[in-house]
Formats: structure tokens, sequence, C-alpha cells
């Protein structure tokens, strides 16, 4: 942004777009350094590039020495997990599996 730390950005933030919001409510998360991160639907109603920021900071914090819990619709977000929980009686398992098909189908169309 032009001000950089100066910015204003309204009450609420709503002089900001969603997608920088979102941006903004993950990098205090990241800052806050708290020990646990709840994180629900983090990349949701983003933009690409805001979803791609987005991820790579969700990256860099399952890299840190936090537990990071994440509420996810789309699996590709949570793939690289320690530990995936599902529920609904495995109904996400089956876009799960669904997801990695598609992950097959990819790579061999890449090669």
């Amino acid at each position: 942004m032009e001000k950089e730390y100066d910015t204003e950005i309204g009450e609420n933030g709503n002089r900001l777009s969603g997608g920088e919001r979102q941006r903004l409510s993950v990098a205090r998360a990241i800052l806050k350094d708290s020990p646990i991160i709840l994180l629900d639907e983090a990349t949701v109603s983003l933009d690409i590039e805001n979803e791609l920021f987005v991820k790579q900071a969700i990256s860099n914090l399952l890299k840190s020495n936090k537990t990071v819990i994440m509420i996810a619709h789309t699996l590709p977000i949570i793939k690289n997990a320690n530990k995936i929980l599902v529920v609904e009686n495995g109904k996400y398992a089956d876009m799960w599996k669904a997801s990695q098909k598609l992950n097959l189908i990819s790579l061999s169309k890449s090669k």
C-alpha cells in the first residue's frame, strides 16, 4: 500500500478488500506468536493472488513450532498437515480420494 504502515484502513478494515482483511487477520495471528492458531476457512472467497499469499503464510506456520488447527472444505490447503481429521461419517474422505485422483491426473498430463 502507498503509505505502508501508515495506511488508514477504516473501522473494522472497511477500506480494505475482503482479501486484504483476510491477509491482515492471518498476519495478526502470525505476529501474535500464539502457540495455537485456529484458521477457519482461511482462503474462502479470496481471489487467486490473495489465496496464494495466504497459502504461503499457512505453509510457513506449519513449519513453525505451533499447533495449527485448520477448518477447510478445500483439501489442497490441508494436504501437508501432520494429521487430518475427517468429519460427518466420512463424507469428506470421499472428497480427499477424489482430490488425490485429480492430482495424479494432473501430474500425468504435465509429463
